[in-house]
């Protein structure tokens, strides 16, 4: 009997236990099933009409529907086309007092949906939107939470590709402004209005990495449109987007700056090595050329100037002003030669003319009285001259004609001032253009 007892009692609260979890296990299968009685009690057939929108606040005025974002990224900003690529998490919450429900306690959170159409949604729409696309891999990325007061929550996943007019002016030293809108198709702001969340609306992932630009801030705002229906809710996300600019400083200015000093090596060579010169001069202007219609290939074609056009314009001006200096050079050094022979020429006849005159004076035939006249005209002229050249004071000599009387050439004086003026008129053009849109693009952002 004693030995019988224990065992009994183990049995029995084996029994007990099995019993327990058992119960549990009903517990929680009928927990599920709970929840399904819940949803097919507030979205039962004749219960729940989808197509009617939600009571305001105390059952009057319009719906509210509160938006937040998730920018998961941004992948492409296309300035030729004026558009820009973004991913992002949409998420709405809005309250609809007949999707109310007992959360038994506590132990209902929330019920999920993934059907949209089985509530009332707002008829959202993104107003600057030219594509656009849900993500269902490898299930639909969306799903509506119904919580027991009857808030709604319906997030869903969404890529799409957004207009974003840009202004060029200061390209590549621009920041560009781009917008998402959202606002309402169909209801006014009689029936639906749209609000963004309070605290935090608009997120944007840490990670965020873009190319050529750099997402310097963004601003929510409100921009509610009036049209002949009536006044429409609309609501607007500015991205402030900062190009980089050290990718077109190395892919064109600093090229840029070498075919101009490029062009200049021709100041340097000598006149007379005419193939030289003239194949650097065309080969710098048609490497600038390219390199200009390049650039202008990847830019939408506006009708006014850009920063980058009055750069590669002028350093395109440099660069031919080169090949014409040596058309100048080759000018005067024609002409130099022309005036060269000349005066050749006439020392030559000088010379045939002296010798003609002591021809005359070694002669010793009867014409000796009339051979002496002139030389008693060419001495009374000489001492003219020499009276002439007391009076007159010789013209003071400046430091700048000092120096340019070492080459007595014109062509040689040609390329002598060039080789100082380019360079100096080429620093002050970048001093100007640094300036002027540098502080431009300062003033801009004030």
């Amino acid at each position: 009997m004693d030995t019988s007892r224990p065992s009994c009692s183990l049995l029995i609260l084996l029994a007990l236990y099995i019993l327990q979890l058992a119960g549990c296990m009903n517990a929680k299968i009928n927990f599920r099933e709970k929840e399904k009685q819940i949803l097919d009690q507030i979205l039962g057939p004749g219960r729940y009409d989808a197509r009617i929108r939600p009571s305001g606040i105390n059952g009057t005025g319009p719906a509210i529907v509160n938006i937040n974002l998730f920018v998961r990224s941004i992948t492409t900003i296309s300035d030729i086309k004026m558009e820009y690529s973004v991913q992002l998490t949409f998420r709405e919450q809005w309250l609809d007092e007949r999707l109310k429900f007992n959360n038994l306690g506590g132990r209902l959170k929330y019920l999920t949906l993934t059907e949209a159409n089985r509530v009332w949604m707002p008829d959202l729409f993104f107003s600057n939107e030219k594509e656009g696309h849900f993500h269902n891999i490898i299930m639909p990325n969306v799903y509506i939470r119904i919580f027991p007061n009857g808030n709604v929550l319906y997030s869903i996943r969404i890529s799409l590709t957004l207009s974003c007019p840009m202004n060029l002016k200061l390209y590549p030293l621009d920041k560009q402004t781009c917008s998402l809108r959202m606002a309402s198709y169909g209801w006014t702001t009689d029936d639906l209005v749209f609000l963004w969340k309070e605290g935090d609306p608009v997120q944007v992932v840490k990670n965020l990495h873009l190319p050529r630009f750099t997402l310097e801030k963004f601003l929510t705002d409100y921009c509610n449109s009036k049209t002949n229906t009536g006044e429409y809710s609309c609501l607007k996300v500015d991205l402030l987007f900062k190009r980089e600019f050290s990718y077109y400083l190395i892919q064109i200015y600093i090229p840029c700056c070498m075919l101009v000093i490029v062009s200049w090596v021709s100041f340097w060579l000598d006149q007379g090595a005419v193939p030289a010169r003239v194949s650097l001069g065309v080969t710098t202007l048609l490497t600038m050329a390219t390199q200009s219609s390049g650039i202008n290939a990847s830019l939408p074609p506006v009708s006014y100037t850009k920063a980058i056009d009055v750069w590669t314009g002028v350093c395109l001006t440099f660069v031919f002003g080169a090949l014409l200096e040596f058309a100048l050079v080759n000018y005067a050094s024609r002409s130099d030669m022309h005036r060269e022979n000349m005066k050749k020429s006439r020392r030559e006849m000088e010379a045939a003319a002296n010798m003609d005159a002591a021809s005359d004076l070694l002669d010793t035939d009867s014409n000796t009285t009339f051979a002496m006249k002139p030389l008693m005209r060419g001495g009374v002229v000489d001492s003219k001259m020499r009276q002439c050249e007391i009076h007159m004071k010789p013209p003071e000599k400046n430091c700048c004609r000092m120096w340019m009387s070492k080459f007595p050439t014109r062509s040689k004086r040609i390329d002598v001032i060039s080789r100082i003026t380019f360079p100096l008129v080429f620093a002050l053009f970048n001093l100007a253009y640094w300036s002027t849109y540098l502080f431009r693009d300062e003033d801009e952002e004030k």
